[in-house]
Formats: C-alpha cells, structure tokens, sequence
C-alpha cells in the first residue's frame, strides 16, 4: 500500500516519475506534444513540497498566460501543494515592481498603458503620416519584438534593415515612430508591458537590496513553455536566479511559433550549455493523438533542429480511428460548407460541440466558418473573441453568488447555485434563439463548475474558487464548436480538429518567404495537427482565376498529396 507521497507518484511513467523525483540541480525536459507535461510538473512540485525539500512559498512556477497559470495552480492545489504561485513572467514582474518601486524609486509605480495603438497613432500623426490600424498594429509588434530582444532604438535603428518594414512607411519613419511613441510615454509618465520586464531587470541587477528579497523569496523555479523563452524574459530569470541553479523548465522546439514576438527555442536547445550539469529528459510518449495523428506529425518536423519523435501511447482500439485526410476545394465558401457539414455529422453521431474545433491561420478565416455553423443553428465561440468571465451576464451571476455566500445556507451546493442562475433568468430547458442560446450556455457553463469542487464543498468555497478563475481567466467549457487562430490554440485539444486554408499563401502564409519564416509556419502547422486527439481533417481552397493557389507544401511533405 502506497503512502500519501508515494501516492502523487502513481500513474506517471517512468520519463514523468523521473522528472518528479528529480527535484534538485537544473533539469531541463524536452516534452513533445500530448505527452503530459504538465502532469509531470506539477507533480514534481508537489512531491517536492510534500516531501519537504520545497518550502511551498518558495516555488514559483512561471508560464506564458494566465489561462495556463490558473490550470497549473489549480493543479498543484489538487495535489496538496497550497501556497505555490504559479504566475506569468509579467503578472510575477509587475507584482515585484510595484513592490520595490516605492522603496528605490519613491512614488508609486508609472502606469501601464492599456494598448500601444493609441499611442502610436498620436507618434504617427506627430511627424505628419497617416496610417491604417492593421499598420499601427504592425508598429506595435515591432516595438514590442524590439523590448523583447532588448534592443534601444539605436540598437533596432542599426538593424532595421532585417525587418519586415509596415505599409506606408520607410525604414528611416519608422525608427522615428519609435522615438516619438518612447517620447510620449515619458511625458505621461506611463509604461507599456515589455516595460515591466525592462524596469525590473534593470532595477535587480542594479540593486543588490531588491535581488537578495526576491532571491529569499522564491529559491525554486519552474519555467514551461521554454521554448517561447525571449531574451528580456531570459535575462529576468537570470537574475532571479543569481548564482543558484534550481529550475526546472519544459519545452518543446517544434512548438515554437512566437519568434515573430522575439521567443527564441535557442534558450531551450542550449540548456545543457549554459548549464553543463544539467539533468535532461525527453518526453516523447503521446497520450492525446492516435498513431495516424502522431505519424503526420512526426514527418511535418523529423528534420527540424530539436525535433522529438512521438510515439502514440494510444490503445490498440483507437489506432482504427479513420486516417487524417486531406480535401480541395474550388472556393472559401464550398470549403466552410464541407467543414460545417462535416461538423453536423460529428454531432449527430454524438462527439460534444465542446470536442470539436476549426482551426486557422489568421483571424479574418473565421467570419465564413461561423456563418456556416450558424446557418445549420450550430452553437460555435470564437476562442479569444471574449473572456468568459467578461461576459456581463457571467459578471452578474458571479456577483449573486458571493453576495449568496455571505448568507448561511445548509442546502447542497448544486440547488443554491442553480437557483442563483434561476433568479437571474436561466432555465433547464435551452432556449431556441442562438443570443439566448449563447447566454444560456455561458450561464449552464458556471453551473457545470459546481462538479469539479471537491466532495462537501459550500458555497462560500465555490465562490472563492469563481473569484480565482476570474482572477486567472481559467474558463470552463462551453458547448460550442471552437472557431480559433493557430497561435490561440497552442496548449488546447479536442477529439475532432479541421485544419483549413492549407493552401501555399495561405498556410504557410504570403509574406514568410525567407527559410526561417517558413519554419515557423512548419512549426504552426505542427501545432495544429498535434491538437487532435481523434480525427483530422484537413482542407485547403484554390481560389478564383486571379488568385489560384497550389495546396500547401506542408500537406505533401506530411505524405497526404504526393
């Protein structure tokens, strides 16, 4: 009979168990897609808490959004390891900036601009140009790429050269747009995102006082998604580190699709490197994709630098499910009909809304597919349209419910919260209208929650627990077909995926057209596949006479079109 130590070790593989015992030294996890990553961490940092070598409010886990940092909290809080924060690099910066600011600094901390656009509107309009907003945008990335990579604008003036240059400017205005958006900010005395990073690494490696706090603070680290890793985020681990070599980090080269924003997998890659004592595991056991899915996968990547090859972990009963395959169609619009009919036979059938997504290149794809859908009366959500708990219905039944908390009540905490939603309108039977529809499926979604507390929870407890996920944008799930970008969708997974717009200017998209930008966009594909548990399916879409287009070369090195 296993001890309760023993017991957070159990179901891991030998790779995982490995990785969970491993609690001292850097240690450095190559893990592929499906293979339980996360699993395997936050058991680690459990069993290091558990075990006693961990001070539980010494661990910080750090991630890349809040989405994920909710999920490992909420994790580690299953497993018995209260009191770890797991938080972004810049939600775990701000908070330490905001910390020492006024004691080296005086004053409070500047304030954070909300969006960079505004700003660099004003710079445009500053040296007498006009641009359009996808333009601006294009500054923005830019201007965060250049943060990112810890360039000054001399630095990025120098290298200009080598970047892609937005519509309607030279190379020499758009160096001074980022003179003129750096100019306004100190003048409103404000600070954009990437400025938390800079400000904190300056002020801890300028400041002995603050680096020995934050170093007493946390003594051990755990990075994932390394391979996302930018140079500033680099350097502030460095100095949160100092001269110690406790972490841990999880990555995966072939799942590096934010270079664009200045990640770099050569943080990952060279691990062993910077740290020649390092501890190294490979994950590469897939538990999520059949071995159809994992196959096409492994040939879209086998020759890429850091590769790992996925092995399906699956049972022999899901190694029949159908071959991933592959259709061509003459227009978008024949295309988003195929897929939304191929989408109603999946639910006839039985697979959950919830279990099926489309997946796109860039946002703009999205509008054809969710017409389709809803012409058929298909409940579908565009992923990252809106934060669940934005929702100003979402917002209101949250507050009825603390407000309920506040009030001692014996009853089951299934009844009290299904009469909170009651009250505000929700009913058992869905409503036939798709605005109502959507309404009553964001509302069923909270009282779902009430399933995933633990046995004897109250409603004061299922409160706290809706503040954390508010807190953290861990959402629920909703009963709606997924509509979402590739980027958006790393880290997610249903049983059924579709893959549109396979066509070459399209996926891989137009403007990559050097080596390195079509790795990306191999990698982006990758990701994409690897979300299907069950089946994929694929498609692309020639066009009309001006803009025929040849299906993707990613399907024909992946062995779909010869």
């Amino acid at each position: 009979m296993p001890s309760e130590l023993g017991r957070i070790l159990e179901g891991l593989d030998p790779e995982q168990r490995e990785i969970a015992e491993c609690l001292r030294g850097p240690v450095v996890v190559l893990a592929g897609a499906g293979t339980g990553k996360t699993r395997a961490i936050t058991h680690r940092i459990a069993y290091g808490v558990r075990s006693g070598v961990y001070a539980a409010d010494r661990v910080l886990a750090v991630t890349f959004t809040r989405k994920a940092a909710g999920e490992l909290q909420g994790r580690l809080r299953g497993l018995g390891a209260e009191g770890v924060r797991a938080q972004t690099f810049h939600g775990a910066a701000l908070a330490q900036l905001g910390h020492f600011w006024p004691q080296l600094v005086g004053g409070a901390a500047p304030k954070i601009l909300p969006g960079k656009v505004a700003a660099i509107s004003q710079a445009v309009e500053s040296l007498g140009l006009k641009l359009g907003g996808e333009a601006l945008r294009d500054v923005a990335s830019e201007i965060e790429w250049r943060k990112t990579s810890m360039l000054s604008i001399d630095g990025y003036e120098a290298r200009v050269g080598e970047r892609p240059i937005p519509l309607g400017l030279t190379e020499e205005q758009l160096v001074e747009v980022h003179r003129g958006y750096a100019a306004l900010l100190e003048e409103r005395r404000q600070i954009d995102f990437e400025d938390v990073l800079v400000l904190l690494t300056g002020m801890l490696e300028s400041e002995p006082r603050a680096a020995l706090q934050v170093r007493e603070r946390y003594r051990f680290f755990t990075v994932d998604e390394f391979q996302d890793v930018s140079p500033l985020q680099h350097a502030l681990l460095r100095v949160w580190l100092g001269d110690r070599d406790d972490v841990c980090v999880v990555g995966d080269a072939s799942q590096t699709i934010y270079s664009f924003a200045g990640a770099s997998s050569s943080y990952l890659l060279r691990f062993g490197t910077e740290y020649p004592h390092a501890r190294r595991i490979r994950l590469e056991r897939n538990y999520r994709s059949t071995e159809s899915v994992v196959r096409l996968a492994n040939r879209l990547v086998r020759d890429q630098p850091g590769a790992l090859t996925l092995q399906a972990a699956r049972t022999d009963e899901a190694r029949t499910r159908p071959e991933p395959t592959f259709e061509w169609f003459a227009s978008e619009h024949d295309e988003a009909e195929a897929v939304a009919g191929s989408v109603a036979g999946a639910l006839r059938t039985g697979t959950p809304a919830s279990e099926i997504a489309i997946l796109y290149r860039t946002n703009a794809q999205s509008a054809r597919f969710e017409a389709a859908l809803q012409q058929r009366g298909i409940s579908c959500r565009v992923h990252g349209a809106q934060r669940f708990f934005e929702r100003a219905d979402v917002r209101q039944a949250v507050m009825l419910i603390r407000g309920e908390a506040k009030v001692a009540d014996s009853r089951p905490l299934f009844q009290i919260v299904s009469d909170v939603l009651r009250a505000g309108g929700w009913s058992a039977k869905a409503p036939e209208g798709p605005a109502e529809r959507e309404r009553w499926e964001a509302l069923g979604a909270l009282l779902s929650l009430v399933d995933e507390m633990p046995p004897g929870s109250g409603i004061r407890e299922f409160s706290e627990e809706l503040l954390a996920r508010q807190r953290t944008q861990h959402e629920p799930t909703l009963e709606a077909v997924t509509l979402s970008a590739i980027h958006a969708a790393k880290g997610l997974e249903w049983s059924l995926v579709h893959v549109v717009g396979l066509s070459e200017g399209v996926l891989p998209i137009a403007h990559a057209s050097d080596e390195a930008s079509i790795e990306e966009e191999r990698r982006l594909c990758y990701v994409a596949f690897t979300r299907a548990r069950d089946l994929l399916r694929l498609s692309g879409v020639e066009g009309g006479a001006r803009s025929r287009r040849r299906p993707s070369r990613f399907v024909v090195e992946a062995g779909l079109l010869s």
